[in-house]
């Protein structure tokens, strides 16, 4: 009989660890936490935020004044051809989430403007062998009165492919590709993962030495091609209040600086969605947040649409002719 009984206490206590949920199989991966409820609640609303900023740009020399436009909206994008995915013209298993952010930024140099446009898209899910946070596409132009440039970067694996498009002699038209680091990270993300939206999770306090690639701009601007750099990546133990035309603000710093000693640090929002407030670099950029909203600006492009510039502290371009 106590051999019975042991055998069927063997018996149970085997069926009870077979078909029990383990606490820990519950648990998403940490890549993936950011990316809960409450981030989709405010971002998968189909809204876009939008944002103005003061800005002061280093050129030629000289520090000069500008605007710089930010644009954060979620999309869904095809992995096969590296675009916003039309509704229905993809198969489930091609698509995946991505959160795109667009940075304008436009400038004068004595007689003529510079008008430069990054977009940057990093995933939100688990994607092509990389995790959620992982940057999956890169493009970049600049227009000014010599010519214009055109880059773009996708990022496999683990490499990224470079196609560029230049009016400078030496680099006109080119395709590369180099190795891409497991826990390297674009510095043209870095706006996304000072917010939360891309990788490297960092604690208050914590500091994280990641290999950074070099961002398009500074890589156009300087006629360097596109490399890799040891980079120490630091989020602040506390907050401190920063104040900028759009207000006062209760902010956390993260702090990118490169081993050859470029340093940049975004001013974020404490609060969710933690907006970037204030950027700068050692190099001499500054920005200072003018005003933002949420909305479906690709609706307001009709005549009156102008005005709701008002909301992100900026106004209409005057007309050209005197």
């Amino acid at each position: 009989m106590r051999n019975t009984i042991l055998s069927l206490l063997a018996i149970c206590l085997f069926t009870l660890s077979c078909s029990s949920p383990k606490p820990a199989a519950k648990a998403q991966p940490a890549q993936d936490l950011r990316f809960d409820r409450t981030f989709w609640s405010h971002w998968g609303d189909g809204m876009a935020e939008v944002a103005g900023y003061d800005l002061s740009y280093p050129r030629y020399g000289e520090i000069r004044p500008g605007v710089a436009v930010t644009i954060f909206v979620t999309e869904t994008f095809s992995d096969s051809a590296r675009v916003k995915a039309d509704p229905g013209k993809h198969p489930p298993l091609d698509e995946f989430p991505v959160m795109k952010m667009n940075l304008i930024r436009d400038f004068q140099t004595g007689i003529y403007d510079y008008n430069t446009m990054l977009s940057s898209f990093v995933s939100l899910t688990a994607t092509g062998g990389k995790p959620a946070g992982s940057a999956t596409k890169l493009t970049f132009s600049s227009q000014e009165w010599c010519g214009q440039v055109w880059q773009q970067v996708l990022f496999g694996l683990r490499s990224a492919k470079f196609t560029m498009h230049s009016y400078f002699d030496g680099e006109a038209d080119g395709q590369r590709e180099i190795p891409y680091p497991k826990e390297g990270v674009s510095e043209d993300a870095l706006m996304l993962w000072a917010r939360g939206m891309a990788r490297p999770e960092l604690q208050p306090g914590e500091s994280r030495m990641v290999q950074t690639l070099l961002a398009m701009q500074e890589s156009r601007e300087s006629h360097r091609q596109p490399a890799w750099l040891r980079t120490t990546l630091s989020r602040s133990a506390v907050s401190q209040t920063v104040t900028v035309p759009a207000g006062a603000f209760e902010v956390e710093a993260w702090t990118a600086e490169r081993e050859d000693g470029l340093k940049r640090t975004f001013f974020v929002e404490k609060a969710f969605p933690h907006r970037i407030v204030r950027w700068e670099t050692s190099a001499g950029e500054q920005a200072e947040l003018l005003g933002a909203a949420r909305l479906k600006y690709w609706r307001l492009n009709g005549k009156g649409g102008e005005q709701a510039l008002k909301m992100l502290g900026l106004a209409p371009r005057p007309s050209r002719s005197t």
